[in-house]
């Protein structure tokens, strides 16, 4: 056997630990597990036992009558209301049943027998006939309500995360809980057929338990003792089960990940001129080998528990119906009484089966309904708050006095702040560019300026002239800003929804879309498309049409312009264009500002397309290093000197006759118009 071929024993940690085989260790250093929100459960379900589970029962039932009366309180009634008959018409069946053996085991002529057995006969055929009814209805109202649960979870917590804090969908741990909330959806609807399987089991339990007890008083302990090696294989086989899916299944997710790197073009070329196919093809007959074993050794666990099951239940059952005979002999029960007996301990015990295998799939799915709950919980914690002052219908300028900002850190890091004392100011209709170098806090300041971050509490305000952007209405400063970053979302919609979606809330005009097209050059991407506006821009898709990054890049000034904000914000946004398309976003950005006032706040690293900003901010280290015009900022007696060694660089690349001054040489020459 080849080292590749060779399979450890080393385990994990907690109770089913898998075995890592020697090609996971090697490939991966360890078992291959996901590091998302569901695998916090892995063990948890394994601490359940039969009297856990009773316990539990209420309160996982609770969860899902909850959801479920959110989803469809008709439908949930439907329901309750069936399960209920279901139990009344089974017990009464039981009964009438009873009277017919007595009336067939009696005494007297059979004509007179059947004739007396008639009125009880028809109860138990208009039970049964009842009971389907009542199934059928009890089945169709679960099915319209599991899609409609699974509907209002997600309805739910996507309705929640999507208003909260950016640093909330920034934060990794808040992430973790939202993957597992998708789960909780899924989980929710999926609740929704275990409550009912267990509500009719535990119905039709206790109905035949009754009907047992009334029968004779001893008849209940022996469904107990019949019924308890059926219910304990149930549970443990249905536990080993778990514990193999998460012995193999790590082997599963490896062996498939291998296999798309052996097809995914990404990896095609060096797969075959470093010949990494056969290497790869052994590691996965490694690990598809040791899930094998896995499943075997699961297989013949899953016989020797049922053999010990069938003994046990095959005492059990000797015993009970011994119990029976003994009680026939010696008088102190009826011969139809027995009979009653039997069948309701046959329809307990298949109950009480049904019960335990559906209360640990409904445990199993709570875990991932409680982590919907908690996400729910915690979004609502971390929620963007609702109202606020109202900004001013005319801004004069936005101003920024002593504002610093942290990022959060995770666990005793104390990270340090992104800006420190930063005060400058965006007057209204005028362009203003925030250069530096990367890593100074641009991208960061214009997120405070669109109100998608707030300053560290007590470290600075953000003024919309005399109001606090911290104690504003928040959706009215989202309401005044749009946003054309670099790497603005590409929605795989069509070019329509892409434009338009700049102004998600209202009817996307198509006449408007074409204009803010025609103004970025976007017109110019929508003639070559084959369905125009109606054109899907996401490939992988029937219908799906592939455009380059500089196309993109026009349709998210489209975009911008379409949005039609008193002030737009436009980070690098001709990193994708070429020469003359980068001129032409900068004469457009100019005419903005000129003929509908907007304020254009331009973040770029090009710095000759700065020259005609009326304000220059100039970030270092997380600070304004220095502010003013083009011509200002050039000059040799003014400012610190950072704007003018930089454009100067840059000048030097494409003009040679152009010297790059160096850092600190304040006798350069007055700014000319050099690109």
């Amino acid at each position: 056997m080849s080292e590749h071929e060779k399979t450890g024993s080393g385990a994990g940690s907690g109770p089913g630990a898998a075995p890592v085989s020697d090609s996971e260790r090697l490939l991966f250093g360890g078992e291959l597990a996901y590091d998302i929100g569901w695998e916090r459960h892995e063990g948890a379900w394994l601490k359940l036992g039969l009297w856990t589970m009773a316990k539990q029962l209420p309160r996982l039932a609770g969860t899902g009558l909850r959801l479920a009366h959110l989803a469809d309180g008709r439908a949930l009634r439907i329901v309750l209301a069936s399960e209920a008959g279901r139990g009344v018409a089974q017990a009464v069946g039981l009964v009438a049943v009873n009277s017919v053996l007595a009336h067939v085991l009696g005494t007297g002529s059979t004509h007179a027998r059947l004739t007396q057995a008639v009125p009880a006969l028809v109860v138990v055929a208009v039970t049964a006939l009842l009971g389907s009814l009542l199934r059928s209805a009890s089945t169709a109202a679960t099915g319209a309500l599991e899609p409609k649960v699974q509907r209002v979870a997600t309805e739910q917590y996507l309705g929640l995360v999507h208003r909260t804090e950016l640093a909330a969908i920034e934060d990794d741990e808040f992430h973790r809980l939202l993957d597992a909330a998708r789960y909780g959806a899924d989980s929710a609807r999926r609740m929704i057929r275990y409550c009912t399987n267990t509500l009719n089991s535990a119905v039709s339990l206790i109905a035949a338990a009754g009907v047992l007890t009334v029968l004779h008083p001893v008849l209940l302990p022996l469904l107990v003792l019949m019924t308890l090696p059926s219910a304990w294989s149930s549970l443990t086989i249905a536990k080993q089960r778990y514990i193999s899916f998460h012995a193999f299944v790590q082997h599963a997710r490896a062996g498939h990940l291998l296999g798309q790197l052996l097809t995914q073009k990404e990896a095609a070329a060096e797969v075959r001129v470093h010949g990494v196919g056969p290497f790869l093809l052994g590691h996965f007959r490694a690990m598809a080998e040791t899930g094998e074993r896995e499943q075997t050794r699961l297989a013949r666990r899953a016989a020797r528990i049922g053999l010990i099951a069938d003994g046990a239940g095959g005492i059990a059952t000797l015993l009970a119906y011994g119990a029976l005979g003994a009680l026939l002999w010696g008088g102190a029960m009826e011969l139809a009484v027995a009979g009653t007996a039997v069948l309701a301990i046959r329809t307990g015990a298949a109950s009480l089966d049904t019960l335990v295998l559906q209360i640990t799939e409904l445990h199993q799915e709570s875990l991932f309904v409680a982590d919907f709950e908690r996400l729910c919980r915690e979004a609502r914690t971390r929620a963007i708050p609702v109202g606020g002052l109202p900004l001013p219908e005319r801004l004069q300028e936005v101003r920024f006095e002593k504002v610093t900002f942290t990022y959060p850190g995770s666990g005793s890091e104390t990270p340090a702040p992104t800006l420190r004392d930063v005060s400058l100011a965006f007057p209204t209709g005028k362009i203003i560019a925030l250069v530096g170098e990367n890593g100074s806090g641009k991208s960061t300041l214009v997120k405070l300026l669109a109100g998608l971050y707030l300053p560290d509490e007590g470290s600075g305000t953000i003024w919309w002239d005399d109001v606090d952007a911290a104690a504003a209405d928040r959706d009215q400063v989202f309401g005044r800003v749009a946003l054309m970053s670099q790497d603005f979302y590409h929605w795989p919609f069509t070019f329509r929804v892409n434009v338009g979606i700049g102004q998600a809330a209202q009817a996307i005009d198509d006449p408007a879309v074409e204009r803010a097209s025609a103004f970025s050059g976007a017109d110019e991407v929508l003639a070559d498309l084959p369905r125009g506006l109606g054109t899907l821009l996401a490939r992988g898709y029937r219908g799906g049409h592939q455009i380059s990054g500089g196309q993109w890049q026009r349709i998210g000034i489209a975009r911008a312009k379409y949005r039609q904000a008193d002030i737009l914000i436009v980070d690098e946004p001709t990193s994708a264009l070429d020469a003359v398309a980068e001129q032409r976003v900068f004469d457009q950005i100019r005419a903005l500002a000129a003929t509908t006032g907007q304020t254009i706040v331009l973040i770029t690293h090009r710095l000759h397309s700065v020259r005609h900003a009326d304000l220059i901010h100039v970030l270092k280290d997380g600070r304004v290093a220095e502010s003013g015009t083009f011509a200002e900022l050039m000059h040799a007696k003014t400012g610190t000197g950072d704007f003018r060694d930089a454009y100067l660089v840059q000048a030097a690349a494409f003009d040679a006759s152009v010297p790059a001054q160096p850092a600190g040489d304040h006798d350069a020459p007055a700014a000319k118009d050099r690109s």
